[in-house]
C-alpha cells in the first residue's frame, strides 16, 4: 500500500541520560514523521521499542516524556498550536502522555471524575467537558464503567481509562511502558483495540510502546527500534542505545497479514536483541 512521509512529529538527537556517574542511555537519535496512506483517512503512527531487560527502555521513555532530566542532546515534538509547517518545541512534562505498567489511577475517583480532572487545564466549558467524556467513554467501550472506581475495573478497562486520561492532558503523543505485560489473551485483545482507536482518532497521533513480545511489536508497529548495549571497537559497552531500526512500511510488511516475511523479521530482531 502506497504511503508518503510528511511533517516531522518526533525528533531526538544524541540523547544521553545518566544517574550520578553512571550513563544509562547514550547517543540515541531518531526521527519519526507523519505518514499518509493512500485512501486511508487516519492512520496514526505506532512505534515499538524492544530490547532485553536493563537496556534502558524505561529510562528512555521517562526522558522522552520529560519525567527525568537529560544529560545532553535534544527531544523535539511537533508543536500543534503553531500552524507553521514543521513547527517544533522542546518536550516538557505533560506534552507526551505516559501510561506505566500499573495503569496508575486515582483510587478515590470514579472513571468520570478522573477524566474530568484530567481536563482541568483545558478551556472547555463544563458542558463541553461532559460531552467529550461521554463521547470517549462510548468510543472506548467504557460507558458501563463511568461510575466505577479503579478496583472495580478489569485490567483492560483500567488501561483504557489511563490512556484516555493521558490523551486528555497531552493530546497527540502517548507512551506506554510494557502495555501487554502480564495480561491474559482477552485483555491483550482489548489493548490492541485501544491502539486501533488511538490511530483512528487523529492521523498525527503517535503511540510509542515497549514490549518483550516481538510478534506483537511486528503486528502493531510500523517502526521497531532495538535498544541494546552497543559493541564499539570489539568492546561491548554497558549503556543502552539504538542498535537497530526496522521500518516495516518501507519493508512492505506494514498493514499486511502475518506471513513468512514477518516470521523472518521476528527471528532477526530476536538475534539483534541477543547479541546486544
Amino acid at each position: 500500500m502506497k504511503h508518503e512521509y510528511k511533517e516531522t512529529l518526533l525528533y531526538v538527537e544524541n540523547l544521553s541520560v545518566g544517574y550520578d556517574d553512571t550513563i544509562i542511555i547514550k547517543d540515541i537519535s531518531l526521527v519519526e514523521k507523519d505518514v499518509i496512506r493512500e485512501g486511508v483517512d487516519c492512520t496514526g503512527q505506532v512505534i515499538a521499542f524492544v530490547g532485553r531487560s536493563g537496556r534502558g527502555k524505561s529510562t528512555f521513555f521517562k526522558a522522552l516524556t520529560g519525567l527525568i532530566p537529560i544529560n545532553s542532546g535534544k527531544i523535539l515534538i511537533r508543536d500543534f498550536e503553531n500552524k507553521e509547517p514543521n513547527a517544533a518545541k522542546a518536550v516538557c512534562e505533560g506534552d507526551i502522555g505516559f501510561v506505566d505498567q500499573k495503569y496508575t489511577l486515582f483510587r478515590h475517583k470514579t472513571v468520570t471524575q478522573a477524566l474530568k480532572f484530567s481536563l482541568r487545564k483545558t478551556t472547555l466549558s463544563n458542558t463541553e467537558k461532559d460531552e467529550k467524556i461521554k463521547q470517549y467513554l462510548k468510543e472506548w467501550g467504557l460507558e458501563n464503567c463511568k461510575d466505577k472506581y479503579p478496583n472495580e475495573l478489569s485490567g483492560g478497562q483500567r488501561q483504557r481509562t489511563a490512556i484516555i486520561e493521558q490523551l486528555f492532558s497531552s493530546d497527540q503523543f502517548i507512551v506506554l511502558d510494557e502495555p501487554f505485560s502480564g495480561l491474559d489473551v482477552g485483555n491483550i485483545e482489548e489493548v490492541k483495540k485501544s491502539f486501533e482507536l488511538l490511530g483512528k482518532s487523529s492521523e498525527s497521533n503517535t503511540v510509542i510502546f515497549s514490549t518483550h513480545d516481538i510478534e506483537l511489536a511486528i503486528e502493531l508497529a510500523q517502526t521497531i527500534y532495538v535498544i541494546g548495549h552497543p559493541t564499539i571497537n570489539g568492546k561491548k559497552e554497558n549503556y543502552g542505545t539504538i542498535v537497530a531500526k526496522y521500518d516495516l512500511r518501507d519493508m512492505g510488511l506494514s498493514w499486511k497479514d502475518y506471513c513468512d516475511d514477518h516470521l523472518k523479521l521476528s527471528k532477526e530482531i530476536i538475534h539483534q536483541m541477543m547479541i546486544s
